[in-house]
């Protein structure tokens, strides 16, 4: 019979500090291994919905971040030439799904997360390798480090749309595949600049600009392009031919941006579903098990959410003998349906608010406008069984955010009620 408490995460991303910190509040005693030589992020933004924030709840964290909230008012959907399609008021989403939106960097998270796990747990410049997933025998499984051989009760694979944990597991999966458009990001200060927050699409191009509650500005784009195509100059220059001439406040954020502050990343994803989140000892979680395009926003809300769902199945003691983890197939069931459909649900709405065609696009914007007029609650209406999920157990929201007309589902089935 195996038994160890010792659960180890490949990953110190968000998805793997959150699942490492409800792991060890479940009473697991956590080793986190971090390639990278330390935990900050790479610089940019990161969008939680109610969904996201109920999760970080189960490990006492919500409520730190809903205090970053920045947007109020209204937002919504643009023209590049200014014009509101759809207006989204920040208190009616609220309303709807229980809680507010965030936008934050994601060095403020990271910081928050670590900050919860005993000292000594997080390992950097630490490459990790799945040497055994502990199927056969129930034994432990086995995982190779800098530092000699590590064994675990439970192995995490969050090491992100690339995992290597995910080719040891699945070695036949064709894994992530390019969605067909690359992406900007950038966060900087821009001084005395107020705007409402939006996202403006146009032929074949997006843009998005929102206000995080340090004062900075948290940007991003996307365009249709080939795979592995960079300006011939920087990436900066790139966004002035691209989007220079939209609608304010584009142009000031990019005349406040330097070069640097320019990330450029191609957006893969994982078309064909993986068969499970897990095999003997070892669960995937995040862009690890299913990455999906940012077009929902809610590839990091699905890893924080997989996070505490792994550790509400792990159980809180680590122990159990046999081919498998007591919990890990309750946790497949729960989480490969729904992330499935929600990554589903983003290729569709990339191909909306990436339509190329000009006449497509008028017509796509037509429609938009049209549907917002006559029901104000379109745009919300999208992530409906999305941002009013709740987790497995309690608690399910901070009282002062959770809305009394919304009733707690269960994550597996978003459509049937929790009793």
């Amino acid at each position: 019979m195996a038994r160890s408490t010792h659960a180890v995460v490949v990953g110190g991303g968000i998805g793997g500090l959150t699942a490492a910190v409800a792991l060890h509040r479940r009473g697991w005693r956590v080793t986190v291994l971090e390639r990278a030589a330390s935990l900050a992020p790479v610089g940019a933004g990161i969008t939680l919905a109610p969904n996201a924030l109920r999760a970080l709840d189960v490990i006492g964290l919500g409520d730190e971040i809903r205090d970053l909230a920045a947007w109020q008012g209204d937002g919504g959907l643009r023209t590049p030439g200014g014009r509101w399609l759809s207006r989204v008021d920040a208190a009616a989403l609220a309303e709807r799904f229980g809680g507010p939106l965030v936008v934050l960097h994601r060095a403020s998270l990271i910081t928050s997360l670590a900050a919860r796990l005993p000292e000594g747990s997080i390992r950097t410049a630490s490459g990790a390798t799945l040497l055994d997933p502990g199927e056969s025998t129930g034994a432990p499984a086995r995982i190779g480090t800098p530092d000699g051989e590590l064994e675990a009760g439970l192995v995490v694979g969050a090491d992100g749309i690339n995992s290597a944990v995910r080719g040891t597991l699945f070695p036949e999966h064709p894994g992530p595949v390019y969605a067909g458009f690359t992406s900007w990001r950038l966060v900087i200060p821009v001084p005395g600049l107020r705007f409402a927050s939006h996202e403006t699409w146009g032929p074949g191009h997006l843009w998005g600009t929102h206000p995080l509650k340090d004062g900075r500005v948290y940007a991003y784009a996307a365009a249709l392009a080939p795979a592995g195509q960079r300006a011939p100059d920087d990436e900066k220059a790139e966004l002035l031919r691209r989007y220079g001439d939209w609608h304010d406040p584009i142009p000031a954020v990019l005349d406040a941006a330097a070069p640097a502050d320019v990330l450029r990343h191609d957006v893969h994803h994982i078309a064909e579903p993986l068969p499970a989140f897990h095999r003997g000892r070892v669960a995937l979680l995040g862009d690890a098990a299913h990455a999906m395009p940012p077009t929902l926003g809610q590839g990091g809300n699905q890893a924080i959410e997989d996070a505490v769902v792994l550790a509400h199945h792990a159980g809180p003691h680590g122990t159990g003998s046999g081919r498998e983890l007591p919990g890990l197939a309750a946790y497949t069931a729960d989480r490969r349906s729904r992330t499935t459909a929600i990554a589903r649900q983003a290729v569709r709405v990339a191909r909306l608010n990436m339509t190329r065609n000009r006449v497509g696009a008028a017509l796509r914007d037509t429609a938009v406008s049209t549907l917002s007029k006559a029901a104000p609650a379109f745009f919300l209406r999208g992530f409906d069984g999305i941002a009013d999920w709740r987790p497995p157990g309690p608690p399910y929201a901070s009282d002062d955010v959770r809305s009394p007309e919304r009733t707690p589902r269960n994550p597996a089935h978003p459509s049937r009620r929790l009793p």
